[in-house]
């Protein structure tokens, strides 16, 4: 999982930030349901990265004026 880039964010539409954002917490839910049942990651940085890639997408839609949809 590469970390996203605000710029290539800004870029989307708002229906595609919607999309990543279910996308990306569906995925972070996984994640932390593994932590949490302590099975061994590749990638232990995935959580981190995930939420990140969340906060930069609510930032941007709030930055839009768009009421953000939970």
């Amino acid at each position: 999982m590469k970390e996203l880039k605000p710029k290539e964010l800004r870029k989307l539409k708002d229906e595609d930030l919607y999309k990543k954002l279910k996308e990306l917490k569906l995925e972070l839910m996984k994640e932390m349901g593994n932590i949490k049942m302590k099975r061994p990651s590749k990638n232990t940085k995935k959580a981190l990265i995930l939420r990140k890639g969340i906060a930069r997408i609510l930032t941007i839609l709030r930055e839009r004026g768009v009421k953000v949809r939970k």
